[in-house]
Order: C-alpha cells, then structure tokens, then sequence
C-alpha cells in the first residue's frame, strides 16, 4: 500500500469527485506531490498545469464563473500560497466559488526558519468563507476526519453567499507516492463508502422561498407605484434572468439592464432602455426619470452615471434584491433590502402584481429610448476610422449565440455596456468586477472558456494584457478557442476620462503610464494566430475569419487615447441634444 500521505490525498481528491469538483489547476512543486498525484491519477480528474499560482487561481475563478461549480487548486508551500491572494479577493466580493489545496510543513518545522515556509494558516483573512487547518497525515487519525471535512469545505464554498474556501495541507516526507506498510484496518471505518459513489456526508440548502406576508407587503407597494424603475446587476442563471425579465414586463416599469445581467445583449423586452447610461449623461433626462420606487436585482451596476443619478434624484423607495447578506450600498440611500432567491422571489410576485404605472410615462421613456437606440446606430454607420467604442460594437454584432464574451475591467466593460448592440445574439457574459481589477484577466477569460466549454471573445486593453502575458502559455491545455482582441492605446486609457487629465505636469508618465510595445512577437512567441486590422470593415472581417477557424487567436487593434476621448464625447453629445429636443 502507498504511504499514508499519498493515501489521504487520494482519500481528498475522490472524496472532491464526488462532490462535483473535478477541474483542477495545478502549479508544480514538491511539498503537494501527494495532491498533485492524486489529481493526476483520478480518472475523472481534468487537470491544467499553470506556471505561476496567480494565474491559477485566476483561471480556477473564471471556470467557476462559467461552469456554475467551483474548481480546485493545488499549490506548494511559502509564497506560492500568497499568490492566489488577488483571486482569492475577487472570488471573495462576488461570491464566486474557489477551492484552495495549499502544501504546508509539518508542525516541526513551522517558525524554525525551514526552508519555503511561511505561516500559511489565516494567510487570505476575512477573504474565505471557511479554511481548515489538516494535521499531518497519521494513522492514529481516522479516514473519516478527512472525508467529512472535504464535505464541509465543499458545501461551505458552493451554498450562498458561495465563496472561496482554504484548506492547508501539512505532509511530512516522504512526498512522492513510495510503499509503506499501513495497518490493514486503517480503511475499516469508512468501508460502506468505498462500496458507493457518494459523498461520505450530504449536505443540502433547501430553498428559503418568501413569506406570502412579505410578499403581499412588496407587492403593495410595487403596485402602489405610479413611476418605477426595475435595475439589473450580475445575475447567476438564466432562471434569474427569465423571472426577472417577467416580473419587469408585468410591473410595466421600465428596465436598466447591465452589461452582465444577461438582459442587456441579445433580449428584448418593450420596457429595456439599453443605453441608459448615455442617456443619463442629460440633466433633463435624469429629471424627468425621477422615480418613486427602484426596485434592484443583482450585482452592482457598471454605470457610474446611475451612482450619481440615485445620489441627485434619491427614490422615495429603494429595494434590493441580492441572495446574500452583504451591503452594496455605496451611495447610502437603499431603504428596504431583501435576502432572497431572486427567480423564486420574481416568480412568486407576478401573480400579486396588478400595476399601477403610468403607461404615457413609460411609453415617453421607450420613445426617448428609441430615437437614442437610432442615433447610436446611425453614429457608428458614419465611422470609417476603427475606434474603442467601435470595437465593442462590432463584437457584440459578430459574437455567435451562446459564446463567451469576457470583458476586461476599466474601459472594455464599459464600451460594452454603453456601445453594445441591444438586439445582437446573446453571448454568455462575464467579467471580474467584485473589485474591479485589471489582474489575471487573461487566466480569467481562459478559465472562462474551459468552463463554458464553448468559445469566447476577450475584450481587453493593453495595460490588463501586460500585466497577465504569462496566462497565454494555458491556452494549450484548452480546446475552446479563445479570441482576444486587444485594444492597444499604448497606456491606460481610463485615466483620460478623470479629472486628473487636466494635470499635465504629472498625468502622461504616471497615469496614462506609456509603453512602446506591440505584441506580434508574443504572439509568434505562444504559437496564436495574429492579426492587426487597421478600420473597422477589416476587424469585422478579420473577426468572423478568426472565429471560424477554431483555433486560439490575437487581433490587436491599435488606437489613440485623445481620439478615444473625443469619440464618446462626439457621441454623448449627440444623445443629450437628441433628448433636449424631446423633453
């Protein structure tokens, strides 16, 4: 028999199996030989080998982002761990789960100065859900001790709010899987679990639908509403978004849809505002928007315009819909917050909704809404020079029905959100905005794909791009192709739309933050295809020839930060004087 070690990892590994999680990310190292064997070995184990553990578990995330269901990482001892702390962090502020399988040194060796050991206990603090600290594999310690807490970990990173969840591995050597004699009774406790394929301990959420009292409670007041607004953030499931888009048609209110909420590409319904946020940028717009009641599902809004609407013209009520406890309430102004199961909620409101929205107000705001959705259209049928908000436009035109579509934080979300075409196929949409960070975008859209195991476009700018270059060596272990296009402005192109632009003295070098470089040679370098369009027929082309080869492939797109500037403001321009002759 192997060494007790390689006999609990293995123990580990299928007990994961069978709780679901069967995609590993594995970084190599010594100190995790017995889980990186035992994933290894598994034969319902997919593994990918990923350098670096940042870029780990920033693929891990995207999977889980994907797939519904968390994937595992399996790291070495020291700073190997302190590497998954950014994803860890993400995973964290948007309830994504994560498994962390972290090697450590056994107890002898902690505090002594050992060579790659750090106190790893604790080490992503307030950031995980649950972490458990196992003792160094022993025989006088039963089989069982490790099952059930596999079992507790997996449950407490997958039930709501879901999250990442660590667990830290001591092993003493020997490391690699060597025989050793083991007690022939050591497995007698857990025999009836090795005659089935189960988990050794269930665990179950059941489903905590609204009270009829609480319902009838919000129902009066939606009902009651002369001038409602339905908002959408990040939701989880198409159930979500089919319950929501219901509830929002017999309420008759009008729909803000974020790019991620599933309703802002490819859906339609008579009350969606798809560009609202441009249409915010109009002071007599956001007066005559003013509402009585805003009734919010989801995630955060992308649109900062939408924070300062809320701030200058505060509802008389503002509800929250999330299905976790946490606050998202920058602007301090939310007065009725409800912790439920948003499709159940949704669905069990339509029956009790009898509205009483003022139908020309509505109809005022679809109109409005209309003649906005035909200058955008008719604004990028005018452009011949390739631009940012362009190139949102063209992918959200091109991307083919149920494909990924990444977008990388700063502005590629944004143009997205604000330029995307409302009736376009709907792609699967995701992007890392529990903190918003441009880190392990790359490793995030690759582990997307894998997750999805459909294709997906990258959106993504030069500065994001740099900072991940590395997560291009795992397109390898994937057979979704990926299609990054990189918007390269040469620097970050975010900081010329902030006020700190005006300050020339210090902005070009430590803002914008400059860079000469262009990435043919990386991509020669990973063996992607590569293209460089230089308008936008050419991208558009190039795009669908990209995408039809099914191979993983880099358009790079270079563009000039001042012009990008003065493309949405041209653009915003022609919005509001659009609705000053409206209202």
């Amino acid at each position: 028999m192997e060494n007790i070690n390689s006999l609990w990892a293995s123990l580990i590994v299928e007990e994961l199996v069978r709780n679901g999680i069967r995609y590993f990310c594995i970084s190599p190292g010594s100190r995790s030989a017995p889980l990186t064997v035992a994933a290894a070995r598994h034969p319902k184990v997919k593994t990918s080998i990923i350098y670096d553990e940042r870029g780990a578990a920033f693929h891990a995330l995207g999977y889980a982002r994907a797939a519904g269901t968390s994937a595992a990482v399996i790291a070495t001892s020291g700073t190997a761990v302190a590497n998954y702390l950014p994803a860890v962090v993400e995973a964290s502020m948007d309830n994504i789960p994560l498994l962390i399988l972290s090697a450590d040194r056994p107890p002898e060796l902690q505090q002594t100065g050992a060579n790659q050991t750090i106190l790893q206990p604790g080490i992503f603090g307030q950031f995980v859900r649950w972490h458990f600290e196992f003792p160094a594999p022993d025989e006088k310690i039963p089989p069982a001790v490790a099952l059930s807490t596999v079992d507790q970990a997996v449950y407490r990173a997958l039930r709501k709010p879901s999250g990442p969840v660590h667990l830290n591995f001591m092993f003493r050597e020997p490391l690699a899987p060597e025989r050793q004699p083991l007690p022939s009774n050591y497995l007698s406790g857990i025999a009836d679990w090795q005659t089935r394929e189960t988990p050794f301990t269930s665990y179950e959420q059941m489903c905590r639908s609204p009270q009829k009292d609480q319902l009838k409670k919000l129902a009066a007041l939606l009902n009651q509403t002369k001038r409602g607004l339905v908002t959408v953030g990040r939701l989880d499931s198409p159930e979500q978004e089919r319950a929501v888009k219901k509830l929002a048609h017999e309420l008759n209110w009008p729909l803000f849809p974020d790019v991620l909420s599933g309703l802002r590409l490819g859906n339609s319904l008579f009350s969606r505002i798809p560009y609202y946020d441009q249409m915010l940028a109009s002071e007599a717009f956001q007066a005559h928007l003013a509402v009585e009641t805003l009734l919010h599902f989801g995630g955060q809004l992308t649109s900062k315009r939408f924070l300062q609407f809320t701030e200058k013209y505060p509802p008389e009520n503002m509800i929250v819909v999330k299905e976790h406890p946490f606050r998202h309430d920058p602007a301090c102004r939310v007065s009725w917050r409800i912790e439920a199961p948003i499709a159940a909620l949704a669905r069990d409101l339509i029956p009790m909704i009898h509205s009483g929205a003022e139908p020309k107000w509505v109809q005022t705001l679809v109109r409005q809404s209309g003649q906005v959705v035909q200058v955008v259209d008719d604004f990028f049928k005018k452009q011949i020079n390739i631009s940012e908000p362009g190139i949102a436009r063209i992918i959200s035109q091109k991307i083919r029905e149920h494909d990924g579509l990444f977008l990388a934080g700063s502005m590629p979300v944004r143009d997205m959100d604000s330029f995307g075409l409302p009736d376009a196929k709907k792609p699967a949409v995701a992007a890392n905005r529990g903190t918003s960070g441009i880190d392990g975008t790359i490793s995030t859209a690759i582990g997307f794909a894998a997750g999805l195991r459909k294709p997906a476009t990258l959106l993504i700018g030069d500065l994001a791009f740099l900072h991940d270059l590395n997560a291009l060596s795992t397109l390898r272990f994937i057979s979704q192709p990926v299609l990054i296009v990189l918007i390269n402005n040469q620097g970050g192109g975010i900081f010329s739309f902030l006020p700190i632009a005006e300050f020339k003295d210090v902005f070009e070098e430590y803002f914008a933050a400059p860079h000469p470089f262009t990435f043919e040679k990386v991509s020669e370098m990973f063996g992607i295809d590569y293209y460089s369009p230089k308008n936008p027929e050419a991208f558009s082309q190039i795009y669908d020839k990209a995408r039809g080869s099914q191979k993983h492939a880099l358009i790079e797109i270079r563009t000039a930060r001042e012009a990008n500037v003065q493309r949405h403001q041209d653009l915003q321009k022609l919005i509001v004087r659009k609705l000053e002759t409206l209202l």
